[in-house]
Parts: structure tokens; C-alpha cells; sequence
């Protein structure tokens, strides 16, 4: 068996605005990435971002892992981000915060199944004959919710990353509950999660950040079953449209209280096909 692509998408949250994100895919193997956004300057990575950079280097890590199991190829990813930050990195982190952060998501197919790994909240949905699973467990974002509506998000104008907003999220990418991939190797083994499921021929896989998964867990425009529908019927530049339409239809975030108006939205549509 191997992966078939059958569309890729990948969109900036904001014109002009660099895309935090990253995605791949392998015969065996495919994944994306969804830097954190970063909390200050740049400045510990040179002149780029520190989530543009875990994204891009993660992303590296996984095409050149070789690993016979997902479980190993991750280890392979860890080590190989571990490497390039020791390498690129100009100083010591002004504070916890700065840290660069990711979520991610990745499958491979490991004889007769399909393996799944996974740090905060990237998801990645399953199609095959009987319905659409969660590999990942449905996407749930009513924490960051709560965060944003505590902070008065959505009660005026559209939010701003500054003063008591970006205090709070300093604060919450310091938390011991933050559960990211970030460049020590031992810490994000330690929160990654994994599954594995049944694979057939002619079954099907989306890999999403959470900017687009936002269609279901944020927007609640979708199910599992009809996101899949909307897949298969519109493609995902389609959906990346409506994400954005309903976005701009809530540009001061009162509707779907938020962090950001419009995330960095990325999917992988894979299906899988015999060899």
C-alpha cells in the first residue's frame, strides 16, 4: 500500500503575512505542521520567526526520517529539530514564551494499518467503509473559547496580539499543560500521542491544521461525515473559501470568539492505493 495525493492546501491566516504552516507527504508517509505563533520578535532564530522555523525544520525531519513505524519516525523528527536548533539558534530564549512551539500531525502505514501521531491540535480524519473516524479524536478548541471570551474577544473591534492578550498567552505557553512540539526531544516525545487503525485499499485520510479544521470544531459548519462530503464533492480550495467567507463575515470575532481572525489554514486530502 501507499499514499495517493489527491490535493494539498495551504493558505496565510493574512495577506502578506508569512504562512506558519507546513505539509509533506512521502509513499508512505504524510503530515502537517502548524507553528505557534510567535509571542515577540524575532531574534533567537536569526531574523525568522521561531514558528516559521520549527515548522519548516519538523517538516524536514519527517521527509528525511526512515523510521519502519511511525513511533520511530517521530523520534527521527525530535532529534533532527533538537539538531537544527542547537545549530541555528543565535541565544538562550529571553523567557519560557519564546520557546518555538508547534502542533503537528502525521500518519504512516505500517503493514496493514495506518499509524497516527499527534502534538496539541492538528487533527486528522479517516474515511473508509465504515464512515469517517477521528485518528486523532475530534478537534475541540473551547479552551482557547473560554480564553478568548474571558478576555473580552469579540465584544469589540477585532483582537490584537498586545497588551493583556498577549500577556495571557505568554502565560499560557509557559503552563505545564501546554502539551507542543518544541525543540527538546525528550518533552515532545513525552506529549505526543499515537493510534493506529485498519487501512484498506481505496480509503481515504485529511490531515488539517487547526485553521482548518476550524470548518468543525470552531465554525460548526460540518460533521465528520459531511466535512468528508464536502471534500469529495467541492475539493479543499472550496473549503478553504467558506473558512474564509465566514471569517470575514466575523471580522470583530463576536460570532466565533477568537484569537485571530483568520488562522493559517493547511490540509492534506490522501487516499490509499495498492502498490
Amino acid at each position: 500500500m501507499y499514499f495517493e495525493t489527491l490535493q494539498s492546501i495551504s493558505l496565510n491566516g493574512k495577506i502578506g503575512v508569512p504562512n506558519d504552516d507546513r505539509v509533506g507527504s512521502s509513499p508512505d508517509r504524510a503530515w502537517v505542521v502548524d507553528g505557534a505563533t510567535d509571542l515577540g520578535e524575532p531574534g533567537l532564530l536569526g531574523n525568522q520567526g521561531g514558528a516559521a522555523w520549527l515548522a519548516t525544520a519538523a517538516s524536514h525531519g519527517f521527509a528525511q526520517a526512515t523510521g519502519a513505524d511511525l513511533r520511530r519516525s517521530c523520534t527521527e523528527m525530535f532529534d533532527h529539530v533538537a539538531a537544527r536548533f542547537d545549530h541555528d539558534r543565535t541565544r538562550a530564549p529571553v523567557a519560557a514564551w519564546e520557546l518555538p512551539k508547534a502542533a503537528f500531525a502525521a500518519v504512516q502505514l505500517v503493514g496493514g494499518q495506518i499509524e497516527c501521531a499527534w502534538a496539541a491540535d492538528c487533527p486528522i480524519l479517516l474515511r473508509g467503509q465504515h464512515g469517517a473516524v477521528w485518528g486523532t479524536g475530534a478537534p475541540d478548541t473551547s479552551t482557547e473559547v473560554a480564553d478568548a471570551q474571558a478576555l473580552g474577544i469579540g465584544t469589540g473591534a477585532a483582537p490584537e496580539l498586545s497588551g493583556a492578550v498577549l500577556e495571557d498567552r505568554r502565560a499560557r505557553r509557559m503552563g505545564t499543560d501546554h502539551a507542543a512540539l518544541n525543540p527538546n526531544p525528550v518533552a515532545a516525545a513525552r506529549i505526543t500521542q499515537y493510534s493506529q487503525h485498519p487501512i484498506a485499499i481505496g480509503d481515504e485520510v485529511l490531515i488539517m491544521s487547526d485553521g482548518f479544521s476550524s470548518l468543525v470544531s470552531d465554525y460548526g459548519a460540518y460533521t465528520a461525515e459531511t466535512l468528508w462530503q464536502a471534500v469529495q464533492d467541492n475539493g479543499l480550495a472550496a473549503l478553504a473559501q467558506e473558512i474564509r467567507e465566514i471569517e470575514r463575515a466575523d471580522e470583530a470575532c463576536a460570532r466565533f470568539p477568537r484569537f485571530k481572525v483568520s488562522d493559517d489554514a493547511t490540509a492534506i486530502w490522501l487516499r490509499v492505493a495498492r502498490r
